[in-house]
């Protein structure tokens, strides 16, 4: 994922929130609990925005609960299987799982750092012919997901657990064949 100033997926996945624990009383600042309390007290539980926590955590304010989509039964799920994992609902609504792994990956020691870079990189590689697959026969013919035009799915439920970076591509693909085909010529024609 690209971090710079101008990626959207980087904005994105920035939005995203961490579980953050205190580990010191903060005064007047209950208000960002949500709650009724005053202040914040040692081992208080809040979901920080990534922006934040990062900067918390370096000054040793809090420690940084690693989030649902990256934990243990997740792993196991996708080292039973990747592709029939809906990466788009592990994250809500941002849709950016690997994205946000990566900004995870950045906080992270060893070795819970290279262990998570290894879980997203071989998520990435076991999706990847499947994914190339349906950006080939998008709605057409058989694909090793599904049948296709007569009533199967055609991978429709694996598109749906697309996520952003694997949308991304999956769009790409198609504009690049589309463009070079004659649809295009078509298509401007009218």
């Amino acid at each position: 994922m690209d971090t710079n100033y101008y990626s959207t997926e980087a904005v994105l996945a920035e939005y995203s929130k961490l579980q953050c624990i205190f580990k010191l009383n903060v005064p007047d600042l209950g208000y960002v609990d949500g709650g009724s309390e005053k202040d914040i007290k040692t081992g208080t539980k809040i979901l920080l925005p990534y922006w934040l926590a990062p900067t918390l955590s370096l000054q040793e304010w809090v420690d940084i609960t690693i989030p649902a989509p990256y934990t243990t039964r997740v792993k196991k799920a996708l080292d039973a299987d990747a592709r029939n994992v809906k990466l788009s609902s592990l994250v809500g609504g941002t849709g950016t799982w690997y994205g946000f792994g990566k900004m995870i990956i950045d906080l992270l020691q060893e070795p819970e750092s290279s262990e998570l870079a290894k879980v997203l990189s071989n998520t990435f590689k076991s999706r990847l012919i499947d994914l190339m697959d349906q950006a080939q026969h998008f709605g057409g013919a058989a694909t090793s997901l599904g049948t296709g035009n007569d009533g199967e799915n055609g991978g429709g439920d694996f598109r749906e657990g697309f996520e952003a970076t694997e949308r991304e591509r999956d769009s790409v693909q198609r504009t690049k064949e589309w463009y070079g085909s004659s649809d295009r010529r078509k298509t401007a024609a009218q």
